[in-house]
């Protein structure tokens, strides 16, 4: 494993990890860019077919937590 794939491996099992801690440490430490690319790829998760339901639950977490960390910033 390369060094991008083990950061992407790395950063999506923080989001995913249904850990609020986890997912705001990660979703802060991303630049802008990559954050709305986050955000946009858990709404795909929550509202389009063909994630399994625990994947769902866990982008749906993910979204509650950053949602809630923007609107403290």
């Amino acid at each position: 494993m390369n060094q991008l794939e083990a950061f992407l491996e790395k950063t999506w099992d923080y989001l995913l990890s249904r850990d609020p801690h986890k997912i705001e440490q990660m979703y802060l430490s991303l630049d802008a860019s990559s954050r709305h690319l986050v955000y946009a790829h858990l709404q795909k998760m929550v509202n389009e077919p063909g994630w399994q339901p625990e994947q769902v639950l866990s982008a749906r977490m993910a979204l509650q937590v950053i949602e809630l960390t923007s609107k403290e910033k």
